[in-house]
């Protein structure tokens, strides 16, 4: 999963510093350790839930952005345990991939109601998580990858 994704993360991180203000206010690096610490968060998220206490529910906003493929830029403020530091640092970001590779590796053995409750599209399962957090990572990727055109 990412696989693709995690080589251009890689490959991104020595650009941390590049910005293009028209494209996003923030810097490569703060994108590239964003969308790490999202994982990263998400799975803690999902490990320590219970599949028991899952509840699904129709929620329209995730069944429009997940049929959409992507998220509209500049929509949502992002939670203050998933925002980078000020000095975002090359060993950070690689350590960083390094934890999402290998939780990502682990996250088969999880059972697929265990879940991670999102704060507009309330509770996801495995499966959904999953999908959440691919459209989640590709919308930051794409945003790098529009500030280093």
């Amino acid at each position: 999963m990412l696989l693709k994704e995690f080589s251009f993360i890689k490959e991104s991180i020595k650009f941390k510093e590049k910005e293009n203000l028209k494209i996003s206010k923030a810097n490569v690096g703060w994108h590239l350790d964003h969308s790490l610490k999202v994982i990263n968060s998400v799975y803690d998220a999902l490990k320590i839930s219970n599949p028991k206490d899952y509840k699904k529910e129709f929620v329209t906003l995730r069944l429009i952005t997940f049929a959409l493929g992507r998220f509209p830029r500049g929509r949502v403020k992002s939670p203050k345990r998933v925002l980078p530091p000020e000095l975002i640092l090359k060993e950070d970001l690689e350590s960083q991939l390094e934890l999402v590779i290998k939780n990502l590796d682990s996250l088969k053995q999880f059972n697929k109601n265990q879940y991670f409750t999102h704060p507009l599209f309330k509770h996801l399962n495995k499966k959904q998580t999953v999908k959440f957090l691919k459209l989640h990572t590709k919308h930051h990727l794409k945003i790098v990858k529009d500030i280093l055109k």
